[in-house]
């Protein structure tokens, strides 16, 4: 251009200031990575390098199941030393549970957990269920989703066929240490043991011992020889299992612990005997409380409500049934030909149609008549309540408080599958925090990764709020923004003398236990249906004080189990429970109930205690009165004071109200509470299992 531009350069005045040309769209990515320049100062760039179909294809590959989990550890539950410690003798401990009832056996079960290294611990389970064969021990320990719970309908505390296997993975990635298994079937018969890892790439187990071929262990003193000869660790029982896994790890007392886990488990399964070996090797057992296994849970056939479009078009490709009428009777629950001919109907195919018959059309106009006839619930005997009598047995063992009730539904149904809904509640009796010893409250203090003291109480000790957590360190003359780890000795010795001495009970939230087929659910409370429902309850009906949107004040514990064929869960770690309506009806309804009758109980003993004031203020001045009244008339003062004595006995008769163990008036005919409720003195709570530990080392 005249006068002005030229190409690559600007005149102004004297000086001349050099221009690159600006990019084409095309060159703007290059422009932008700060490629080089090339030439007489003109950008030469990089053309990318077209990426073809043939080598994206070339990139891409199968990902086994395993190889997945072992990236995303965390949807498993081991996103942390402490939840991987947990959760490995939680999947341990379930599947000891399982194999024991389902064989008919009574189940004891051992739990070692000893400190190898700084953050890493050896797990150790045993259990005297029926044994593993041996040629299925590598499979179930050393591969993902193998199992036999996953294609049934029955009640189970594993589903999914991960859980163990995947403990074993994240062992061996964190500390190299293979699994080891140790199974026997019978007093008399050979034992097998295997160390085992996971071929995550193939997703297969590989047995590291004896060049891949395990060990066989002979019943009598020849396998005790070989026991002490590979190191293996076993107590001796006629049959049983039992596996040890070593992981990084963290062990740490109080809320979400392995301590509470199996207080937890003890509650709910009251027929359990459990034996726990701590780090510190400290042993704590948990007697069984019922000699009775619960009863067993029939398998049943899938309920038509509960089948999605697409299962149903793959259950009727995969049918050997000769007809759709024969298909429906064998392949679901409730269904007889009678009702079999009434969805064909609907769908307009006939009973006698073939699959081959059955193109997408009909199958939609079938799954379509299914959802619109009238088919009964299913069955619910695959699913087993706690039951309310063993709820009260397991809280009272466990939970000292001066009242409880429990209350299991009706058997319920969402998506097809059957569930039950069962609820126990405590209220009284002193926190946890008035039960810790000194000794023990050290070990808290040291194992904390609490910022402050404040997060070491709320977090450590369930139900204690922030208002309870102030008021102790206040009572100590200590901040709440002190840090555990930097506590003297003296300064813990006031703290413990605050928590033992502090009345916490009107800063106190409730505590909330939850259970899915018997296993307690430790973590995501905020996610759970359980929490939603106990939130969004009115509790202040029942005489419970309550801000919106949180848990009730006061010394209340609340345990609410969810039995079912098939648990909701909102993730694999088994966690929380998804939010279906037809749940949380359930749930609304259980702790309405139990409620009730804690309402009931609360106004009585608010009765008794304004009628015993009532009646002190009498007393206060009945001896005045009948010496004024001897004074006048000169009547017999001590005649007159038992007469006036009376009638104010008269007066306030609820003082003296007494009540049995069934919550019920002493020689009264009125049943009051009604069924299912134990009230005790709250001045003869039982003792917890630790006190009954110290009250026998003392003897």
């Amino acid at each position: 251009m005249e006068g002005g531009f030229r190409q690559g350069s600007q005149h102004l005045g004297d000086s001349t200031l050099r221009m690159s040309p600006l990019p084409m769209p095309t060159d703007f990515a290059a422009a932008s990575n700060g490629q080089a320049h090339e030439g007489n100062g003109q950008a030469k760039p990089k053309r990318r390098k077209k990426v073809t179909a043939e080598m994206m294809a070339a990139g891409q590959r199968d990902i086994s199941v395993s190889e997945f989990f072992a990236k995303n550890r965390h949807l498993l539950g081991f996103d942390s030393p402490r939840r991987a410690l947990l959760t490995t003798i939680k999947e341990a401990v379930d599947n000891a549970l399982d194999a024991c009832e389902e064989a008919d056996i009574l189940p004891e079960v051992w739990v070692h957990i000893e400190q190898t290294a700084p953050n890493r611990y050896k797990i150790g389970v045993q259990d005297n269920g029926p044994g593993i064969l041996k040629k299925q021990i590598p499979n179930i320990f050393g591969k993902l989703l193998y199992g036999s719970k996953f294609h049934r309908l029955r009640m189970s505390r594993g589903q999914q066929g991960i859980g163990i296997s995947a403990a074993g993975m994240y062992g061996h990635l964190t500390t190299g240490q293979p699994v080891k298994i140790m199974s026997k079937t019978g007093p008399r018969k050979v034992a097998h043991y295997y160390e085992i890892q996971i071929d995550t790439k193939q997703n297969r187990p590989e047995i590291v011992n004896n060049r891949g071929n395990g060990v066989d262990v002979p019943a009598g003193a020849a396998g005790e020889k070989e026991i002490a000869k590979h190191g293996i660790e076993w107590i001796e029982v006629p049959h049983g299992t039992r596996v040890t896994i070593e992981l990084e790890a963290k062990h740490q007392r109080g809320r979400g612990s392995v301590d509470e886990y199996l207080e937890q488990t003890a509650i709910a399964n009251p027929h359990v005997r459990l034996h726990y070996l701590d780090p510190d090797g400290n042993q704590k057992d948990y007697e069984r409380s019922a000699d009775e296994l619960p009863p067993e849970a029939k398998e049943i056939k899938p309920h038509p409500y509960g089948v999605e479009l697409g299962r149903l078009a793959a259950m009727i490709k995969e049918t050997k049934a000769p007809t759709m009428s024969q298909f429906l009777t064998s392949s679901f629950s409730r269904v007889s030909p009678a009702v079999a001919k009434k969805i064909c109907d609907g769908a307009k195919i006939s009973t006698r149609a073939t699959r081959r018959k059955m193109h997408r059309p009909e199958v939609e106009r079938l799954y379509e008549s299914i959802q619109n006839t009238k088919i009964a619930n299913p069955s619910t005997d695959c699913v087993t309540p706690i039951g309310e009598q063993l709820i009260l047995k397991g809280l009272h063992q466990v939970v000292p408080a001066e009242f409880y009730v429990a209350a299991t539904r009706p058997p319920a149904v969402y998506r097809g599958n059957p569930f039950i809904i069962e609820v126990g509640l405590a209220y009284g009796g002193a926190n946890v925090v008035q039960r810790i010893s000194l000794d023990m409250l050290k070990q808290m203090l040291s194992e904390s990764d609490a910022r402050t003291l404040r997060l070491f109480l709320i977090n450590t000790f369930s139900g204690l709020g922030t208002e309870a957590a102030d008021r102790i360190l206040n009572e100590a003359d200590i901040g709440v923004r002190v840090s555990p780890a930097k506590l003297k000795p003296k300064a813990i010795a006031k703290l413990h003398e605050a928590m033992r001495n502090v009345n916490v009970n009107e800063g106190q939230s409730m505590n909330l236990i939850r259970y899915a087929n018997r296993v307690p659910l430790q973590f995501q409370q905020g996610a759970c249906a359980i929490t939603q429902t106990v939130l969004s309850t009115n509790w202040r009906g029942y005489g419970l004080s309550q801000s919106k949107g949180s848990f009730p004040s006061g010394p209340v514990t609340i345990l609410v189990h969810m039995a079912s064929v098939w648990v909701p869960f909102t993730s694999e770690s088994k966690e929380a429970i998804a939010a279906y309506p037809e749940i949380q009806k359930e749930l609304r309804l259980g702790l309405q109930a139990v409620g009730r009758k804690l309402g009931m109980y609360l106004k009585r003993r608010q009765r008794v205690r304004q009628q015993g004031e009532r009646r002190n203020i009498f007393l206060r001045y009945l001896g005045e009165v009948a010496t004024a009244v001897n004074k006048i008339n000169n009547t017999d003062r001590d005649a007159l004071y038992e007469q006036l004595l009376e009638v104010a006995k008269k007066k306030t008769a609820e003082a003296d109200a007494k009540f049995n163990d069934r919550g019920q008036f002493i020689d009264e005919d009125d049943p009051d509470f009604g069924e299912n409720v134990l009230v005790v003195d709250p001045t003869q709570a039982l003792p917890t299992a630790e006190e009954k530990q110290e009250e026998q080392g003392e003897e």
